[in-house]
C-alpha cells in the first residue's frame, strides 16, 4: 500500500482545501442523495460468491477485438475529431485544442498487473502515440480511470490537468508539476484561453485507490468550446443531477456516458442499460457516445451486453438520440452528423 501507484491521501494544504468543500462531511466526500454501495437486500458475501463460483464465461471475448488505430500525431490541425481508446479513455481534438480523458494504457485496471487485463486488441495505444495535450480530464481516481504508468508516461506532454478535489495529491506524488493541476469542486467553472470553458457537475459514485474511500472527489465535466458543448461523464448512477446539468448547461452536442460494468447489485453507483438514454435525454444530448465497456471485465455480464442492451433500449424510439459506436481507435468526426459505424462486435466470440 506504500507503493507510489496507490497515490496519496490529501494532507496539509490539500486537506484544508478538501475540508472547505460543502460536499465533504464527516471525514469524506458525500453524494447528494443517499447512495449505498450495494442495493437493498444484497450482501458483499453474495456478490463475492457470484464472482468466485458463478463467473460468466463471456465476460471477456476470446477473439481479438477489431480496431482501427488512427494516427493521432498527424491529424489535420483543423479537424474536430474524437477517438475512443477503449473503456472510458478517449482523445478529442476540438477547435485547435488537444484533449484526453481518463487514459489507461498500462494494459491493466488493477493494482495487481496480472489481473483485470485489457481485452486482446483493445490496448492499442501507448503514451508515445499522443501529441502535446492541452487538457487532461480525470473524472475520479479509480484504477480503471487513473493509471499510474500512463500518467508517468504522458506527464511531459500534458499542459493542464483538470480533476476533482484531492486527486491532485496522487498526481503530485507521481511527479506532475503542481502548477499544471487544477482541482475543482462540483458546480465550478473556469475559463481557459481561446473561448474554452470547463465546468464541473456532480456524479453519483465514490472514490479510492486503497482501503480508504471518498477522500477525493468524483465528478463529470462540461466542456464548452467556441463551436460545441460536450458532456464528459464520469462513472455515475442515475439521479436528478443529469436533469440539473441539462437545465444549467444543455443542450449538448454530444454526451459521453458510461455503458457497462453494471449490476442490479450496485445499481446506485453505475447506470443500468435502461437508464442511459433517459440520462442523455435529461442532458438534452443531440448524440450519445457510450463508454466504460469493451476493454475490461469489471462486472459479470457478457463483454458485449452493454452495447447490445443500449441499442435494444433505443429501438423503442422513446428517446430518439443517435448513438455512436466506433471501434477502438476509429475516428469520429464531430462535425459529421451522417457518419455511419458498423456493429463491429457482432461475430466476435
Amino acid at each position: 500500500m506504500s507503493q507510489s501507484k496507490f497515490g496519496k491521501i490529501p494532507s496539509g494544504d490539500s486537506l484544508e482545501r478538501v475540508q472547505k468543500s460543502g460536499n465533504y462531511k464527516n471525514g469524506s466526500f458525500q453524494n447528494i442523495h443517499h447512495t449505498p454501495d450495494l442495493s437493498e437486500g444484497v450482501s458483499y458475501y453474495a456478490v463475492l460468491k457470484e464472482f468466485l463460483f458463478k463467473r460468466n464465461k463471456r465476460t471477456k471475448p476470446t477473439d481479438i477485438l477489431p480496431n482501427k488505430k488512427t494516427d493521432l500525431l498527424h491529424l489535420p490541425g483543423d479537424a474536430n475529431v474524437l477517438v475512443w481508446l477503449g473503456h472510458s479513455s478517449y482523445y478529442m481534438q476540438i477547435d485547435g485544442k488537444r484533449i484526453l480523458v481518463d487514459p489507461v494504457f498500462s494494459g491493466s485496471a488493477s493494482p495487481v498487473p496480472s489481473t483485470t487485463r485489457a481485452f486482446a486488441g483493445s490496448n492499442i495505444y501507448t503514451s508515445v502515440d499522443f501529441p502535446a495535450i492541452d487538457y487532461l480530464f480525470i473524472t475520479h481516481d479509480h484504477w480503471d480511470h487513473l493509471d499510474y504508468k500512463t500518467i508517468k508516461g504522458l506527464s511531459p506532454v500534458i499542459k493542464t490537468i483538470f480533476c476533482g478535489l484531492g486527486v491532485g495529491e496522487h498526481l503530485k506524488r507521481w511527479g506532475v508539476r503542481e502548477s499544471g493541476i487544477v482541482e475543482m469542486d462540483w458546480n465550478q467553472s473556469t475559463e481557459s484561453d481561446n473561448g474554452f470553458e470547463i465546468s464541473t457537475v456532480s456524479a453519483r459514485h465514490f472514490s479510492g485507490r486503497g482501503f480508504r474511500r471518498n477522500k477525493s472527489l468524483w465528478l463529470s465535466f462540461v466542456l464548452t468550446t467556441p463551436t460545441m458543448k460536450i458532456f464528459i461523464g464520469g462513472d455515475s448512477g442515475y439521479d436528478t443531477h443529469f436533469k440539473k446539468a441539462g437545465k444549467n448547461y444543455g443542450p449538448f452536442d454530444l454526451a459521453i456516458l458510461e455503458c457497462g460494468q453494471y449490476d442490479k447489485s450496485w445499481k446506485y453507483i453505475h447506470m443500468l442499460p435502461s437508464e442511459i438514454l433517459p440520462a442523455a435525454n435529461d442532458l438534452g444530448a443531440k448524440r450519445l457516445l457510450p463508454v466504460h465497456w469493451g476493454k475490461f471485465a469489471l462486472a459479470n455480464h457478457d463483454w458485449d451486453t452493454p452495447i447490445k442492451e443500449l441499442l435494444a433500449e433505443s429501438s423503442n424510439e422513446q428517446y430518439p438520440i443517435p448513438i455512436l459506436t466506433p471501434m477502438i481507435g476509429e475516428a469520429v468526426y464531430l462535425n459529421d452528423d451522417m457518419q455511419v459505424f458498423s456493429k463491429w462486435w457482432e461475430g466476435v466470440r
